[in-house]
């Protein structure tokens, strides 16, 4: 009788492996890009409201 153990090796198919991590790469620089803009965007607000500009 044949047991799949959960904690035995890898329990996904190496196939696709390095399509799967560039993803995950590209999914981060995309969020640390949004994470960026936002804070340059939120900065510039902060600018203007306290060197008294108007929007």
């Amino acid at each position: 009788m044949r047991h799949d153990l959960a904690f035995g090796g890898s329990a996904r198919p190496l196939v696709g492996r390095g399509v799967s991590s560039v993803a995950c790469l590209a999914f981060v620089v995309v969020l640390a890009l949004a994470f960026w803009a936002g804070a340059v965007w939120l900065g510039q607000v902060l600018f203007q409201l306290t060197s008294g500009g108007g929007f």
